[in-house]
């Protein structure tokens, strides 16, 4: 049995493309994709696709949609310091492990 894939990036995070067309763009992930180790982030990576109409409610035309980008071209933006940070790990006293902000320490998930 397969180990389930751990990433420094989860869903809604605010997250700073680092390397490709959208260099320097930021947004919110939208999906984490395992299987490819892609996220979908909101209104980046845009393309366009032709559909066909579907049987029940879907219009056919060509279609905008975001497209997914390799998780090693994303870099979470903190909340904090407002900058692209890396991800630290810290255990806290009551138990839990949390996601750190490399930069300024904060917490990063609640």
């Amino acid at each position: 049995m397969a180990l389930a894939k751990k990433y420094r990036i989860k869903k809604n995070d605010k997250v700073m493309v680092i390397a490709g067309k959208e260099k320097g763009k930021s947004g919110k992930v939208m999906k984490i994709l395992p299987k490819t180790d892609r996220a979908i982030v909101e209104k980046l990576n845009m393309v366009k696709r032709h559909m066909r109409p579907g049987a029940y409610s879907r219009q056919g035309g060509i279609v905008e949609k975001e497209a997914p980008i390799h998780i090693s071209n994303l870099m979470l933006i903190c909340s904090k310091c407002t900058d692209p940070t890396r991800v630290g790990y810290k255990t806290l006293e009551d138990g839990r492990k949390v996601r750190v902000c490399k930069k300024c320490g904060e917490v990063i998930d609640g």
